[in-house]
């Protein structure tokens, strides 16, 4: 059972009772019965941490961690009593311990403190396959009363005597010693490489590359190299270190099936812990591969990467230019999805707002300010969520978030109507008319802003092209190329609001009585986008409520239950004409809502009019918790039932769109007819969601995942982003193949 999933059914055991641990022999025990911890002061400079470890149960080594949250006493490196090699199937060659542990830490006391406020971490299994969530326990230790008050001629002694140590200690290893590399064939598709890396000796994670050589027919797949330690660097930067053991697969993909000899070159850069680096290293070792037991032809995922997979591999070979006219190109096609469409009115309004002072350059302006800012958003938050493995749009969709956001637009659309006038301070407005003429009503950086936070609220969208760049950065930690990448992105989108804020000084009038009917409309647009956010924290009943409100009032404005007086304009009666269209769906809308509806496309459903459409049902997904997941997989699996695993949110607009338009065709709910439909709720987006897409390396939703018989995930076939009917027809007819 791979190492992720075992933490996942652990987090289920930890929400049962603790006497259900002992229900039978079998059953595991709670992490503080395997694992007893505790820490005691030694001396006057020194503590020991001790385990009594439970038969069938081990610690890892590298996942002990030590901190000391008193700031006057430093901890020393804790000294790791000789461990027993264990092979994990995740971190390869392990160090770990059973039965009893005990490891000393010196102390370094400063300013006569006397008590110790001690953080230990720790992780560990059971021999029957089972892992631990990392355990954190808090320890309060009072120090014996001479570590308050050490002799300092004795500090000086000590502190001479450790001069003396480093003055003499060892000459530095030879590189072959301080990093042994070691690769061998695990299979006829895969090469498992592994690293001993000596004690006070680290490697670097991105200075890892591997090439074959002599090797006709063969060429290395895709491989995920394990997460390091985080490293501010002197000469790199922040890097990610490795300590103790290093091991992963690379996979292979093969054009041939007969034996042959190949070698594997590994190239690799370590350090010492004392501050002594390494030159770059390489290594060549000679492999020898079995005859292949499927012939090429079977194997088509070997050389078919995913979409997301295909945009990281362009990104690491294609020069900065072409990189960043693809992006470029990527958020051109994206602006022709509903993600851009809920800031169309948004930027309108901004402009509108300005009345008979706006101009062509004037709302080009407004425009390349909203652009530019959201472009930034983008960058910004792309690289901190590849980085620190956090993402701001989700985030950003707390319900008080969307609240407030929301009554921001109630507050502009008021304003539109006359209600009253949204200006800065008269001081406020003095300064800024002082510093230039161009800012003195404040609105570029008004429509900066509102740029930033439509980007974070209005349209969370995750698609392939940002995927990939967000994958890109947390594997090279190249910040620069990822968020360049992004930025372009974000001001591909940003075209169709670039052209609106080109045309509207010549669309819009200078003055006059239609200037403030185009704000009403605009007006009553920001409260439709107010109602819509609102749609993802409310029940669907009050919103159903809201629309019928929106069209109904609007409707009462334009006449809709006025006789149109003699002689009227044809205007007047378009206006008219539109006025009871709204009446009339908001009575439908009303209706609907005391049957119970709360879906607003359709408010007769249930009344016996839409029996033809009601029944043919709609695509039923099972809803399941990150810890059944696996166990629902493998059980589709031993039923010989392929399973789409889709992952969902109420705040994501292609979900949305995916569920009302892709999902509701007769042509996929024919194609997807024996599959297992999963689906995966992150709305929340609580721990248990975060470790599930970190799981599947996903960025957010939407993402779809197909699992063959073989309960495998065949990542060449994810879809993520939204597709129409045609394009998921197509994808999935490829995974059948």
């Amino acid at each position: 059972m791979p190492f992720f999933k075992k933490i996942i059914f652990l987090c289920l055991l930890s929400l049962l009772s603790r006497p259900a641990f002992a229900l039978g022999a079998d059953e595991f025990l709670p992490p503080d019965q395997a694992f007893k911890v505790s820490a005691k002061a030694l001396a006057a400079d020194s503590i020991e941490i001790s385990w009594d470890i439970a038969d069938g149960y081990y610690l890892y080594r590298d996942k002990m961690r030590f901190e000391s949250k008193t700031q006057q006493i430093r901890l020393g490196d804790p000294d790791f009593p000789a461990g027993q090699t264990h092979h994990d199937e995740n971190f390869g060659d392990m160090v770990i311990y059973r039965n009893a542990l005990n490891i000393p830490i010196a102390l370094s006391v400063e300013n006569g403190a006397s008590s110790l406020q001690l953080m230990v971490q720790y992780q560990g299994c059971a021999d029957q396959g089972i892992c631990y969530p990392p355990q954190k326990t808090t320890f309060d230790l009072k120090l014996p009363a001479s570590a308050a008050k050490a002799d300092p001629i004795k500090r000086l002694l000590k502190g001479a005597q450790n001069l003396k140590l480093n003055l003499f200690e060892d000459e530095l290893l030879p590189p072959d010693q301080a990093f042994e590399f070691f690769a061998a064939v695990k299979d006829d598709h895969t090469l498992h490489v592994n690293w001993h890396i000596a004690d006070g000796y680290y490697l670097y994670r991105e200075k890892i590359q591997f090439e074959l050589l002599n090797a006709e027919g063969v060429n290395l797949g895709t491989y995920d190299i394990p997460r390091g330690a985080p490293k501010q660097d002197e000469a790199f930067g922040l890097v990610e270190t490795f300590h103790n053991e290093l091991g992963f697969d690379l996979p292979l993909i093969r054009s041939g099936t007969s034996a042959q000899t190949l070698t594997l070159q590994a190239k690799y850069q370590g350090c010492a812990d004392r501050g002594v680096c390494y030159p770059p290293m390489s290594k060549n070792i000679d492999l020898a591969l079995p005859v292949a037991l499927q012939p090429p032809t079977q194997q088509p995922e070997a050389q078919e990467l995913s979409e997301q997979d295909q945009i990281v591999q362009s990104l690491h070979k294609d020069s900065l230019s072409v990189t960043l006219l693809s992006f470029f190109g990527f958020g051109l096609l994206l602006s022709l999805t509903p993600c851009i469409f809920p800031m169309i009115p948004i930027l309108s309004g901004i402009i509108v707002g300005h009345g008979n002072r706006i101009t062509t350059g004037r709302a080009f302006m407004l425009s390349l300010s909203y652009v530019l800012a959201s472009a930034l958003t983008y960058t910004a938050f792309g690289i901190l969520a590849a980085l620190f493995g956090s993402n701001l749009q989700t985030a950003f969709q707390q319900p008080w978030i969307i609240g407030l956001f929301s009554g921001i637009f109630v507050l502009l659309s008021l304003s539109m109507f006359g209600f009253y006038h949204l200006e800065l301070p008269k001081s406020l407005q003095a300064k800024l008319h002082n510093s230039s003429e161009i800012h003195r009503d404040g609105s570029l950086w008004g429509a900066a802003i509102m740029g930033a936070l439509s980007s974070l609220i209005v349209g969370p969208c995750v698609a392939a092209p940002l995927a990939g760049a967000l994958i890109f950065i947390g594997q090279t930690g190249d910040a620069v190329l990822g968020g360049s990448a992004l930025f372009m992105l974000g001001l591909g989108m940003g075209v169709p609001l670039l052209l609106l804020g080109a045309s509207a000084g010549k669309l819009l009038p200078k003055a006059g009585n239609w200037l403030n009917s185009t704000k009403a409309v605009f007006g009553v647009i920001m409260l439709a986008v107010a109602v819509w956010m609102l749609s993802r924290i409310l029940p669907g009943e009050v919103i159903m409520i809201l629309w019928a409100m929106l069209l109904i009032f609007p409707a009462i404005y334009l006449s809709a239950v006025d006789p149109l007086p003699e002689n009227s304009s044809g205007w007047r009666k378009l206006w008219k004409g539109l006025g009871m269209m709204m009446l009339a769906y908001g009575l439908l809308l009303l209706i609907g809502f005391s049957l119970g509806n709360s879906n607003p496309l359709k408010p007769l459903q249930g009344l016996g009019l839409t029996t033809a459409q009601a029944a043919e049902p709609g695509i039923s997904f099972e809803r399941v918790a990150s810890a059944e997941l696996e166990a629902r997989i493998n059980q589709a699996a031993a039923n010989h039932q392929p399973v789409m695993l889709d992952f969902y949110a109420d705040w994501c607009i292609s979900c949305k769109e995916m569920e009302a338009y892709t999902f509701a065709d007769p042509r996929v709910k024919q194609a997807l007819k024996g599959y297992v439909l999963l689906q995966v709720d992150v709305t929340k987006n609580s721990d248990d969601d975060k470790a599930l897409l970190t799981k599947f390396k996903l960025i957010g939703p939407p993402a779809i995942l197909f699992f063959g018989l073989d309960s495998q995930e065949k990542t060449a076939h994810r879809i993520i982003g939204y597709q129409d009917a045609e394009t998921f027809i197509k994808s999935l007819q490829r995974f059948k193949s």
